[in-house]
């Protein structure tokens, strides 16, 4: 049988607290006001959808093999590249083998998420592929001040498709095909064009998720009641009870827009929805999940036994969990590039990749990939021709090794005023591999007064530098300290 394997899903730790975007704007939009509680998640200035889809993609590979994955499908409206498959980017950030290995990105709707989660699994049940990563993130930027900067978050989820031993067996889909335009963004505009909050509120989702989700239970012959869980997106809190209470939900059946504590992430939103039903689903349950946007996909899963025996993993549930409150607006509004700082004539440095050296260099600088030496196993970052070892110095001797997930500590760092930073200071510093090697690295999400020798990290793939002028951005693996962990006493 068909179905999902596997989950996981990230949501940056930055929380934007909506009062406060009120408090600095609100003179230009008092009406705002109506949508200032809570919080809303926001990405660090070297975030973006790509980066929150490798750490997504990486929760979800929890306990997998990743010489099982044949497929790699990514889903946005925010996709960094227009004409750079950006699912092949993920998926050499992930180190997944490059032969036999289908990458797709969809895109250009709210509901690419649930579609492409919906090609995965028809792909899997033909037999073309054995397990698909199903990858959906979004990073919507708004003008300020405007509603749907507060409605809004940044986050991404990852389901792991296949057959076999499924933690959630597929059942079926429905799917509405329909030009209903809420809103639209031309392919050289920067911010979305939007009609009227009460046309994608009356006529989009009050009717249309209505119409997938009945359409899909009268295919499966199930009844509301049949169903546990019913995950669909609706950023108007008010409008998402309203059609629960349409439908004839229960109070227990409607899953949380998650609105108060995250906001609405787009394409990945549906996802995020279905991963936070399958953190609390018993066995037995069924779970409804439907994707927005020129239509509705709507697919019903069955929670199978298996996922008791799925291995630990931050999912929806520690991604909120895992917050940092923000009460900076201004922080944000320059993160999103919607406030233009100085930096200095130390930030006209050039910036142009040399596509030559990152195809070369392809596995070290996206996958993170190292060497060990074969002959005395010395770890070794990045790989060369000479193992590092004074006692061995052989020479071609280098296996490939993965650091990415190798545990490290601090061995030495710095706070940098001078240096180029969207959020000085710049934090780096010298990082050691418990099982070998080093890396000069760049700190981040961290506070410089909280750091300390010794101190464990976790590597994160993430945003190295943007070049504007030619529209290519970089990405390289940082630092994260783990400000709860206790320091190697030895370092």
């Amino acid at each position: 049988m068909a179905g999902i394997v596997s989950f996981g899903a990230y949501v940056p730790r930055r929380r934007l607290q909506r009062l406060s975007v009120f408090a600095t704007i609100g003179w230009h939009s008092p009406a705002i006001m109506m949508m200032a509680s809570g919080e809303r998640s926001m990405c660090n200035w070297d975030e973006d959808t790509l980066t929150m889809s490798v750490a997504a993609a990486r929760d979800c590979l929890i306990g997998q093999n990743k010489a099982d994955v044949d497929g790699v499908y990514l889903a946005s409206t925010t996709l960094p590249f227009a004409d750079r498959q950006n699912a092949g980017v993920l998926a050499a950030a992930l180190n997944l083998a490059e032969q036999n290995l289908g990458t797709a990105d969809f895109a250009s709707s709210q509901k690419a998420g649930a579609t492409a989660l919906l090609a995965a699994l028809e792909a899997v049940k033909s037999g073309e592929r054995q397990r698909v990563l199903v990858t959906a993130a979004d990073q919507r930027q708004t003008k300020a001040g405007s509603f749907y900067e507060l409605w809004f978050g940044d986050g991404a989820a990852s389901l792991l498709v296949g057959e076999g031993d499924v933690i959630a067996e597929f059942l079926g889909a429905y799917s509405i095909a329909c030009d209903f335009v809420p809103h639209y963004r031309g392919s050289l505009n920067k911010f979305d064009y939007t009609w009227e909050e009460r046309w994608v509120r009356d006529e989009g989702y009050a009717k249309i998720i209505p119409a997938a989700i009945g359409g899909l239970l009268k295919k499966l012959k199930l009844s509301i009641g049949d169903v546990a869980k019913f995950a669909y997106p609706c950023f108007f809190t008010a409008e998402h009870r309203a059609i629960a209470k349409k439908m004839g939900l229960g109070r227990e059946q409607s899953i949380d827009n998650l609105h108060e504590r995250l906001g609405e992430t787009g394409a990945a939103h549906p996802l995020v929805l279905l991963i936070n039903a399958l953190e609390t689903a018993k066995p037995g349950e069924r779970i409804v999940v439907a994707g927005f946007g020129q239509g509705c996909d709507a697919l019903c899963f069955q929670v199978t036994d298996k996922i008791a025996a799925l291995p630990p993993r931050q999912g929806v549930a520690g991604s909120l969990a895992n917050r940092v409150v923000e009460e900076t607006y201004p922080k944000f509004l320059s993160f999103n590039g919607l406030l233009e700082t100085e930096e200095g004539i130390r930030g006209e440095a050039p910036t142009q990749t040399a596509m030559t050296v990152l195809w070369r260099k392809r596995k070290m600088i996206l996958g993170m990939v190292g060497g060990r030496c074969a002959k005395c196993g010395t770890a070794q970052f990045p790989k060369a021709a000479v193992c590092v070892n004074p006692a061995c110095n052989a020479f071609h001797t280098q296996e490939d090794l993965e650091f990415a997930d190798q545990p490290a500590f601090i061995k030495s760092f710095t706070g940098d005023l001078l240096a180029v930073s969207p959020e000085p200071p710049a934090v780096y510093g010298m990082i050691q591999f418990d099982g070998g090697g080093r890396l000069m690295a760049d700190f981040t999400d961290c506070e410089l007064h909280k750091l300390k020798v010794g101190q464990p990290v976790r590597m994160v793939f993430r945003k190295r530098y943007h070049d504007a002028k030619r529209g290519f951005t970089g990405y390289f693996w940082k630092a994260i300290p783990q400000a709860d962990a206790k320091p190697k006493g030895d370092a």
